[in-house]
């Protein structure tokens, strides 16, 4: 624990020693950084700052001054102070905060810039420009991908938590033409008995049983192979779908791809889709699943960032790190092209822009990135 402390210290002192040394420079682009340095996501502030600098490292521009600050964690003063002090040290632009629910906190700062990387809204509302990946552009991709495998029949698979809302109003973007919405409850005990009537489980495996009595009564060589071939499946009949979006994470995920199978639902008949995993190598080794396929940035620019940090700080990143990396890419791309930023006007950009999560359009005051469909499937990540 004491390793990764004396490395935010010592990096800190480097931006802000260098800070002081440029000041007189006014041709500098000045960034803040709010990052959690303390509380409970101060790991997370450390990796957001060291991608920050691999990134700072590659421009190799010594007129870019980066001013680290501690934003907390769920702390509204130490925020406030943050910002305050980015400000003051003549940054008008400013990479975070990484949670949307400093927002309205934000929103205070007009004169400000803040390149959020949260996912939650795709909007670019206010002076806050969020460049997660957001769950619109994810179900877009989805959706391309459930069209072009000529999928007819849609279920929309998610929990009822605090995100319900949120995702319901998503959702009614969607062009697929023919879907249906399904909320399950995530307590496991609950969840099997439910996706059990969306399957139509009971129905499924009386028509299994009633088959082969039949069957049994039979002589014939057809009867028998059929017969045969009966004994060793689970339900008879298809179910109602071909294909499910589940938008859902780890265990609570997982216990939705199990209920599925143990409800015989066939994976040569339903296409499996979920959202972003981040590359989640759990999947693997914890999914009943064999082909699970979700949208995702690019696997081999994440596999070189992740590396690229390993070998520098000897630590591993948190997976959202890359998008701190884009974030100082995008502000210097806009900077480089205008001599300056004046408002968030700027980055409404014609033209994509490519990072390392891959491509990105600012188009109607969105954010929307173009992402890539993967396949978790023997143990490995494939790009479909």
């Amino acid at each position: 624990m004491i390793k990764p402390i004396i490395t935010i210290l010592f990096y800190i002192s480097i931006f802000f020693n260098s800070n002081l040394m440029c000041d007189e420079n006014n041709k500098e682009l000045k960034i803040g950084l709010l990052a959690p340095f303390s509380g409970v996501y101060k790991n997370l502030g450390e990796s957001l700052l060291l991608s920050t600098q691999l990134a700072l490292s590659e421009l190799n521009n010594k007129k870019i001054i980066i001013i680290p600050r501690d934003s907390g964690s769920n702390d509204k003063e130490k925020l406030n102070i943050a910002i305050q002090e980015i400000i003051s040290s003549g940054a008008k632009i400013i990479i975070g905060p990484p949670d949307s629910e400093d927002f309205e906190e934000i929103k205070k700062y007009k004169d400000t810039i803040f390149i959020s990387l949260s996912n939650k809204e795709s909007k670019i509302e206010n002076n806050i420009i969020s460049i997660g990946i957001s769950l619109e552009s994810q179900i877009k991709t989805i959706e391309d991908f459930i069209i072009k495998q000529k999928k007819k029949k849609t279920i929309i698979m998610y929990p009822k938590n605090d995100y319900t809302k949120f995702i319901d109003e998503r959702i009614k973007l969607t062009k697929l033409k023919n879907y249906k919405i399904f909320k399950y409850n995530p307590d496991p005990k609950v969840l099997t008995g439910e996706i059990e009537k969306l399957t139509n489980y009971s129905q499924r495996k009386r028509n299994l049983r009633s088959r082969i009595a039949i069957l049994e009564d039979k002589d014939d060589e057809a009867s028998k192979r059929e017969l045969l071939r009966l004994e060793q499946k689970y339900t008879l009949g298809k179910v109602n779908f071909d294909s499910v979006i589940i938008i859902d994470f780890g265990n609570s995920l997982k216990s939705v791809l199990a209920s599925l199978v143990f409800s015989d639902v066939n994976e040569e008949d339903v296409l499996f889709t979920t959202v972003n995993q981040w590359f989640d190598e759990s999947i693997f080794y914890e999914n009943s699943v064999k082909s699970l396929y979700y949208p995702s940035i690019d696997f081999a620019n994440f596999k070189k960032h992740n590396n690229k940090y390993y070998k520098t700080f000897q630590l591993y990143p948190n997976e959202i790190t890359i998008l701190a990396y884009d974030a100082l890419g995008l502000i210097y791309y806009v900077w480089n092209k205008n001599n300056k930023i004046n408002s968030i006007n700027d980055f409404f950009l014609k033209e994509k822009i490519k990072g390392k999560i891959g491509s990105f359009n600012f188009n109607e005051k969105k954010v929307t990135q173009e992402l890539k469909i993967y396949k978790a499937e023997n143990k490995k990540f494939k790009e479909f």
